[in-house]
């Protein structure tokens, strides 16, 4: 029997996830303990395991380095790979928005052409060229988004958001929800047909665990 590689995003996506899966009889011992190791095995049940960077997840799935991976909504969308979504596992919950200063709202409406500050360009351009006929300058950051509509880099951002004290605390406003978000499972294409019956068992018992 040949192993089967779980990609898992690095951080609390990781952590819940092995608890679920502890919870199906799904461990691994190994990862719990404080090694340099990058990959970790359990050989009883023919079972790899490794953290990665969340937006590389789901490429280690697509090229097949990964036969399942778990990661948040967000990057599947932001990273557009040939993989199957198939199961949404209910925890990190949250919503991509748009957000900016409560005055911008009537210039949303109006659809004038504005800058959008994200670290979702792919995510950006979607919603407003394709889902509001908007014209949009698209400007990629990493750091604090919220900081760019303050200082004039952007009229508004796309960005997650949780509980909204950030964006509360620096006077900008939700304008429009994009979509909500949470941890999902994904798998390789071609894993889906050779490993059918083994990872069919893995959804089924954590769908089990949400009923």
């Amino acid at each position: 029997m040949r192993y089967l590689t779980f990609a898992l995003a690095k951080g609390r996506l990781a952590k819940t996830s092995l608890e679920l899966f502890e919870k199906i009889g799904i461990s691994c011992d190994e990862i719990k303990s404080d090694t340099r190791k990058l990959i970790f095995v359990n050989e009883e049940l023919k079972l790899k395991f490794f953290l990665a960077k969340a937006s590389d997840v789901p490429t280690y799935v697509e090229y097949g380095a990964a036969d399942i991976g778990i990661v948040g909504k967000d990057t599947i969308l932001e990273e557009k790979k040939n993989l199957y979504e198939v199961l949404d596992l209910g925890f990190g919950k949250c919503r991509m928005i748009v957000a900016g200063q409560d005055k911008m709202k009537d210039i949303i409406d109006e659809g004038s052409s504005i800058r959008v500050a994200t670290k979702y360009p792919n995510i950006a351009k979607d919603y407003f060229y394709n889902k509001k006929n908007q014209k949009v300058e698209i400007i990629k950051l990493n750091g604090s988004i919220e900081l760019a509509p303050l200082v004039g880099l952007s009229e508004v951002i796309v960005d997650i958001v949780e509980t909204g004290t950030t964006l509360k605390d620096n006077g900008l406003v939700i304008l429009e929800e994009i979509c909500p978000l949470s941890a999902r499972m994904v798998v390789n294409r071609v894993s889906m047909k050779m490993e059918i019956d083994r990872i069919s068992n893995i959804i089924k018992g954590l769908r089990e665990l949400q009923l």
